[in-house]
């Protein structure tokens, strides 16, 4: 629900002016690494949000003190602020440790802006590229571009969902050494590890504690809402790649990440998932970072109906794996909300009703309370979830694909509600191979695995 806060929004950057990030601290004891940040709000409001690393058996390449690894810490830096500075939008953002060139202002503002872009909606603010914030910086130290020796394997982020799970399986299937990667692990990302098959020593782990004092203004009712998660995973994800001197980094982000969730307009939840963000990121990374980690979406040329295809195959993950944001802290599919309809759309014309049962606990098409989701999913309703799911067309098609396993037999109620509409009409006579069939060239693939995920698709 919108909340028109620009009012507050005004008043609040006029009270806080400018929003300072100090630095970081970065030590170590035998159990774990840990990176403090400095984050203050015009020297009123101070945060110190933390990230802890166990070391567990991982073969460290580079000490605490690399100019390397406080190159990549920093940027974490860069990106974790925003959660902090959301709360009162200074419109100055000040960088006291190091500089930042122009080119690299633009794509700090860039992120910035549009991973906000759900942000700013929800809260009715009126806000442009140009002006939400300046970005200025006090130090005229540089961190420097350094590349250094790497192994040619794979660190695979890990959310719990059934996309990382189908990345995991068709690299370890077709021979490729993985490591998986986790922030905040949780019991659905701990099972479908297990599941598939890789030992916990191979499981870089980060702890990311947010700082009380940030919790505590959103219950006194400064502003709050969605900040680009997807972003700050990419540049955790490129710290673990680098401190163990890992090559690629392959994330499970499909072509359908790419849809605004607001139709016509750059408003998209999932923006720091979409391509866009993810060539601006490469380009920083090798320019400003290092050139020797590769970062990519290995299932970018694929849409939500195929990789729900493919993971329909993969039964063991079917008890473990879990996409409700609504029941992350539980583990549970709450039932209740979009994510879990669309999960559970997207998934039936592969899975059959008993099985799919057994995953959720309950029939989401039987769910009267779920009908306004429905609208939003197919795109009768203005405006999408914000949530990560996929295309209109997508949904569209899985539903009508589902229709026609019921054939003779009842339909559910929300399926009885769709084949009354006219977004069922509209799909009607789409054969769904066209989707099933696409390979979306909008990619950063090496070629080897472009060609093993196209066989993925053609079998």
């Amino acid at each position: 629900m919108t909340e028109n806060n620009e009012s507050k929004y005004l008043k609040l950057r006029n009270e806080y002016p400018y929003f300072i990030y100090e630095g970081f601290d970065i030590s170590e004891n035998n159990l774990k690494i840990i990176v403090s940040f400095n984050f203050n709000i015009s020297n009123k409001h101070f945060f110190n949000p933390i990230l802890e690393i166990p070391k567990k058996d991982f073969h460290f390449k580079l000490n605490i003190n690399d100019e390397r690894l406080k190159n990549i810490i920093f940027n974490i830096g860069m990106i974790e602020l925003i959660s902090y500075w959301k709360a009162t939008c200074s419109p100055e953002i000040i960088i006291k440790s190091y500089s930042l060139n122009d080119e690299q202002i633009g794509f700090w503002k860039k992120v910035y802006f549009n991973g906000l872009g759900e942000f700013f909606y929800m809260n009715s603010i009126k806000a442009d590229i140009k002006d939400f914030a300046s970005v200025k910086c006090l130090s005229d130290e540089r961190l420097k571009n350094d590349d250094f020796t790497v192994e040619d394997n794979y660190i695979i982020p890990v959310g719990g969902g059934k996309d990382s799970a189908v990345t995991i399986d068709i690299l370890q299937e077709a021979g490729y050494t993985v490591k998986c990667f986790v922030v905040n692990q949780r019991r659905a990302t701990t099972e479908t590890i297990e599941k598939s098959g890789i030992p916990e020593k191979n499981v870089f782990e980060i702890n990311r504690t947010i700082d009380k004092n940030l919790l505590k203004l959103n219950e006194e009712g400064y502003l709050n809402g969605h900040t680009p998660f997807s972003a700050l995973l990419a540049f955790l994800s490129s710290f673990a790649a680098i401190i163990t001197g890992t090559k690629h980094i392959a994330l499970s982000n499909e072509s359908s990440a790419n849809e605004p969730t607001i139709a016509d307009t750059g408003i998209n939840h999932q923006y720091s998932k979409s391509y866009e963000f993810e060539k601006d990121f490469r380009g920083y990374l090798k320019k400003y970072v290092t050139e020797s980690v590769n970062y990519f979406s290995f299932l970018r040329p694929l849409n939500e109906l195929q990789i729900a295809k493919l993971f329909s195959a993969k039964e063991k993950y079917f008890n473990v794996f879990k996409s409700c944001n609504a029941g992350s802290k539980t583990d549970e599919w709450c039932c209740n909300c979009p994510k879990c309809l669309f999960t559970f759309i997207i998934l039936s014309p592969f899975i059959s009703s008993e099985k799919l049962l057994k995953i959720f606990g309950e029939n989401l098409f039987e769910k009267v309370n779920l009908l306004f989701s429905l609208e939003q999913l197919t795109g009768i309703s203005e405006e999408k979830p914000f949530e990560c799911i996929g295309t209109i067309e997508e949904i569209n098609v899985a539903l009508n694909m589902t229709i026609k396993t019921y054939g003779n037999k009842q339909l559910p109620y929300l399926l009885q509600y769709y084949s009354k509409t006219e977004k069922f009409s509209e799909y009607k006579n789409i054969n769904p191979e066209i989707l099933l069939k696409q390979f979306n060239r909008m990619h950063f693939l090496p070629e080897g695995l472009e060609k093993l995920l196209n066989k993925q698709i053609h079998v």
